[in-house]
């Protein structure tokens, strides 16, 4: 029977003879960014990449999800791993779509290089006879959450329920019969080195706002309007009088934009929009942040005799990661980047869905190196592909190796002491419990 580490040997010679390739397509998804739940050729890509590996898989889960498994040579627990399929929308990347402006400023195109790489090293005979279990791989639809407007009118629709990848997937049943998870995240933080174990992250709900007032011509008769930007600008206010009362440890964070300010500059606003998000270290501090957002919003209205609707849609719970999986991860990013190579963070005040994944089952979500400039931004860009695509994909290969070998001790472990924060049915009547829409009507006199 081959050690641990003679199985890793295995795995990494298979990723390293086929670099080049993984390196290769993890740039051609670069170069072809598609937004959450339109992630159609990328979606392809992998299915094509899966087929040329004999692999089965299954697709168009979410839309676009597509899942495939490993199966080992004895019983075990599931592990999955995790790639996000979507890109941003950032116009002035400069691998942004010239139509869409689409743009990969988050490093998502590394993740399913990394996850194909991380098939390709275990997908062998001679190390899944020696691993107990099953590895799902699944490349997962809409991690982003943006294009709020057009992912509700997918909801409405009745093409999807909630507007995240993960949720959407946990929804359909995709994680029911999966014990453990992890994903591997690009970083241009120089400080978190070259693998970083990670801790904490904001969870968020997000929100629709629709101020409504009363059309009149902005110069000849304004005082027979209601301005209902004077009322979302009084709102924004009123949102920011509320940020002293935030406190500091609960990380609360709220962004709001205006997607539509007006018709035009000569009548009065009749119609205002907004978005934002409420993001928060827990769910108590989340919704207690929210309160006060939709009281502040319902002032701005108030103020002016405008009316507002508020929807409120379920976003992303906060991210917790089981420290046993972060203790099994340690030793392979020191093995493979140098102990002085390895990054620690405690928490993060964005948020992605593997919060919820992390909610239901034990999860890591630590970040790989490689990428220069701001996330989120257009000089946001992969630098050494070498390390955010092929390292990245031996710890997760050699993670899977640590936790499914030996009978598949070290898994059933982490999975038997692991006690979640809730069940799959527990996880989605509370998220469903999230979503309102309140209208609060304007006053019917004329200033």
């Amino acid at each position: 029977m081959p050690s641990k580490e003679e199985l890793k040997v295995q795995v990494f010679d298979a990723i390293d003879a086929r670099a080049d390739e993984l390196v290769n397509l993890a740039q051609t998804i670069l170069k072809n960014p598609e937004p959450g739940f339109r992630e159609v050729k990328t979606s392809q890509l992998v299915c094509n990449t899966l087929a040329g590996m004999g692999i089965p898989f299954r697709s168009g889960l979410g839309l676009t999800g597509v899942r495939a498994d490993l199966l080992g040579g004895s019983p075990g627990p599931t592990f999955a791993l995790l790639g996000e399929l979507d890109s941003l929308i950032v116009n002035e990347h400069p691998y942004a779509d010239s139509t869409t402006g689409a743009a990969h400023a988050c490093g998502h195109h590394c993740q399913i290089g990394m996850l194909l790489g991380a098939a390709i090293g275990l997908n062998q005979p001679t190390v899944l006879s020696e691993l107990s279990g099953r590895i799902s791989l699944i490349a997962v639809p809409a991690e982003e959450y943006i294009e709020i407007e057009y992912r509700d009118s997918l909801r409405r629709e009745g093409k999807i329920e909630f507007l995240g990848g993960k949720p959407e997937l946990i929804k359909l049943g995709e994680f029911d019969d999966v014990d453990l998870a992890m994903m591997v995240h690009t970083t241009s933080t120089v400080e978190e080195g070259k693998l970083c174990i990670s801790g904490t992250n904001n969870g968020t709900v997000a929100k629709k706002i629709q101020f409504l007032g009363r059309g009149s011509h902005a110069g000849g008769s304004p005082h027979l309007g209601i301005n209902a930007l004077n009322a979302a600008t009084l709102a924004l206010s009123a949102i920011h009088y509320n940020r002293e009362t935030f406190r500091d440890a609960d990380t609360i964070r709220v962004h709001p934009i205006i997607t539509k300010g007006g018709e035009a500059v000569s009548a009065v606003p009749a119609e205002v929009r907004m978005e934002t998000f409420v993001r928060g270290k827990t769910l108590d501090a989340i919704l207690d942040a929210n309160k006060k957002v939709d009281r502040a919003l319902r002032a701005g209205a108030l103020a002016v005799g405008a009316g507002v609707r508020i929807q409120t849609i379920p976003g992303y719970m906060p991210l917790a990661q089981n420290s046993q999986m972060n203790e099994i991860f340690g030793p392979v990013a020191a093995q493979l980047v140098g102990a002085e190579g390895v990054g620690h963070v405690a928490h993060r005040t964005g948020s992605t869905d593997m919060g919820d994944i992390s909610q239901i089952m034990p999860a890591i979500h630590p970040y790989v190196g490689g990428a220069t400039g701001l996330g989120h931004g257009a000089d946001y860009v992969v630098q050494d592909y070498q390390l955010a695509v092929i390292t990245a994909a031996k710890a997760m290969a050699a993670t899977v190796v640590d936790l499914l070998a030996d009978g598949a001790r070290s898994g059933n472990k982490v999975v038997a002491e692991h006690r979640p924060e809730m069940t799959r049915p527990e996880y989605l009547k509370f998220m469903r419990s999230l979503a309102s829409e309140q209208t609060f009507e304007a006053e019917n006199n004329v200033n």
